[in-house]
C-alpha cells in the first residue's frame, strides 16, 4: 500500500459516521443497503451519500447495483491492507 492510499483511507475513517457505516456493515456481515443506512445514522440523505462516497472513494466499500438499489460491501481486502500497513508502522 502506498502512503497515499493509506492517507485517503485514513482520512475516510477520521469521521465517526463513518466508522458507524463499517461497524454496522461488520454486523451484518453480508451487505447494507443505501436504504438502511437511514436506519441507524440520524443524518439527512446528503450527509448520508457523503459518508458513502468517502468509503467507496476509500476503497473501503464496493457498491452494488441490485434493481433500482445499491447495496454495499465491506473491501476485506484493502482493509487487511491498511492494518498490515500500520502494523508495519509499529516495527
Amino acid at each position: 500500500m502506498d502512503s497515499r492510499k493509506f492517507e485517503k483511507i485514513s482520512k475516510a475513517l477520521s469521521d465517526s459516521s463513518r466508522v458507524m457505516i463499517l461497524q454496522e456493515l461488520r454486523k451484518r456481515k453480508e451487505c447494507l443497503y443505501c436504504t438502511e443506512v437511514y436506519d441507524f445514522l440520524d443524518l439527512a440523505q446528503p450527509s448520508i451519500s457523503h459518508h458513502l462516497k468517502q468509503l467507496v472513494e476509500a476503497e473501503l466499500l464496493i457498491p452494488e447495483k441490485e434493481g433500482r438499489n445499491l447495496k454495499y460491501v465491506l473491501n476485506q481486502e484493502v482493509l487487511d491492507e491498511y492494518i498490515h500497513f500500520l502494523k508495519a508502522l509499529k516495527s
